[in-house]
């Protein structure tokens, strides 16, 4: 006895918990079908992407070795890298303003770990059975049976982790190519380790950390409670009905006994992913899933007790007795106010910038070697190199001129041919007569000429003393 207190006293004092494991059991409900709605959601979209077609190459392709993204019709260079800052303040601003809404809804039904946690215990279930079976699998000595269902189990594992590694891949190598270098057996060698990693991290993660990586590697469990106040709606239990607890037989009035709606089955605890009792309030760990409201709601039918003793609300509207009513109309407050206006100004500009970005893109540089000098026939010239880029997906011819000083004319490949989607150097001497300016430094502009596009871009002309 005294070795087991000592036991128990070390373990409150280290900095360490072990980690009691899971055997999350399965429920139905609706919360239950919107999460199954978006694994369905996120992977046909995450799986299918690279297998779609668009102008004769992959729709989604952030192409790596030509340091280009394409997406659908749209061909992004390295100088766009804007879009990227605008994507993530996009996902900053989504996520707060929907967090502030209605709770963790990113993490319950959408985030990847959600989601492949969902999956591996799917395909957990359907190889070792219920959670009772699990726990018994668990507790048992290894015989060929349990042998047996554990390996079916790390397989199917295994194969959903090399999977999507082998996708993930795909979105950074052309598929074409990746499939034929492993049908030949012919991987390069970061090709094979980030499928490798990225199938290590899947099935890692999914299959083995789950709700560890939520409570002790995700930073949204941490700064989460910033964004929440009393009217954002949670999974919350009712404990001025649910209490006070405790078992009774079906269709007992638990008023006549002196208790509350909450017959302690511990349902609602094991059913959630994280193993937390949600009658004890709001925890960190609470992911937002919402399958303690479907289990409970489940006995509730069984006992003949209204539903929503566990169930989406807010703090004033549980404390105040709100209804649907009450609770819709405090939605609309000033912080939710604020992050819908930016994230909606933010997404129209963005929208509106990909809308007018110019088919041609055109940067100037100059010969710094020779800044200005006199040639032939009593000429100043000027040494440029322009860079053009293509932005569209088909090869366009361009011509080239220049104005700004009187009598300057464009000497060179004023003629060009860009490829489709690509990237042309050309290189053009600019002259202008001695007498046509005053010594200094003088504004001109090159014109860009394609047969339905003009793009104007100002440099500088250097008159030597």
């Amino acid at each position: 006895m005294a070795k087991g207190g000592k036991a128990q006293q070390d373990e409150s004092n280290s900095l360490y918990v072990s980690r009691k494991k899971i055997h999350v059991r399965s429920v139905q409900g609706n919360f239950t079908r919107w999460r199954w709605f978006f694994v369905w959601f996120t992977q046909i979209l995450y799986y299918g992407l690279p297998w779609l077609q668009w102008n004769e190459r992959q729709a989604v392709l952030f192409h790596l070795s030509e340091r280009k993204f394409y997406i659908f019709g749209w061909v992004f260079w390295p100088q766009d890298v804007f879009y990227l800052a605008v994507l993530l303040i996009i996902s900053a601003y989504g996520l707060f303003f929907f967090t502030a809404i209605a709770g963790r809804l990113w993490c319950g039904y959408t985030c990847p770990q959600t989601v492949y946690t969902e999956i591996f215990m799917w395909i957990e279930e359907k190889i070792e059975g219920n959670h009772l079976a699990r726990r018994k699998l668990d507790e048992s000595p290894l015989t060929p049976e349990k042998a047996l269902r554990r390996g079916a189990k790390y397989l199917a594992w295994a194969a959903v982790a090399l999977w999507t590694g082998f996708t993930f891949v795909a979105y950074f190598t052309p598929l074409d190519g990746l499939i034929e270098s492993f049908a030949r057996l012919d991987v390069g060698g970061w090709v094979l380790f980030w499928t490798l990693f990225y199938a290590a991290f899947t099935y890692v993660f999914a299959g083995v950390l789950r709700e560890q990586v939520c409570f002790y590697m995700c930073p949204y469990a941490r700064f989460q409670s910033v964004m929440f106040d009393p009217d954002t709606m949670v999974v919350t239990y009712d404990a001025e009905r649910g209490d006070p607890r405790g078992a009774r037989k079906k269709g007992v009035d638990p008023k006549s006994i002196g208790k509350g709606d909450c017959v302690d089955c511990n349902v609602c605890v094991q059913v959630c992913p994280t193993g937390i009792d949600i009658r004890d309030g709001l925890q960190y760990e609470c992911i937002g899933c919402g399958a303690c409201i479907d289990g409970c709601n489940d006995i509730m039918d069984r006992m003949g007790y209204e539903r929503g003793l566990i169930r989406y609300s807010t703090e004033n509207a549980v404390r105040q007795h709100w209804g649907k009513k009450e609770i819709l109309r405090h939605i609309l407050r000033p912080r939710i106010v604020i992050y819908g206006t930016l994230l909606f100004a933010i997404c129209a500009a963005t929208v509106v910038a990909l809308v007018m970005r110019p088919d041609m893109r055109v940067d100037i540089i100059r010969d710094r070697a020779s800044l200005a000098r006199e040639v032939a026939g009593g000429m100043i010239e000027n040494v440029y190199r322009l860079q053009i880029m293509n932005m569209t997906e088909r090869p366009r011819e361009v011509h080239i001129g220049v104005s700004g000083i009187e009598g300057a004319t464009a000497v060179g490949s004023t003629i060009a041919l860009l490829p489709a989607a690509g990237l042309e150097s050309v290189p053009i001497n600019v002259r202008v007569p001695y007498d046509a300016a005053e010594p200094g430094v003088h504004d001109i502009v090159f014109e860009v000429v394609a047969e339905d596009l003009t793009v104007q871009e100002k440099s500088t002309f250097i008159m030597p003393n």
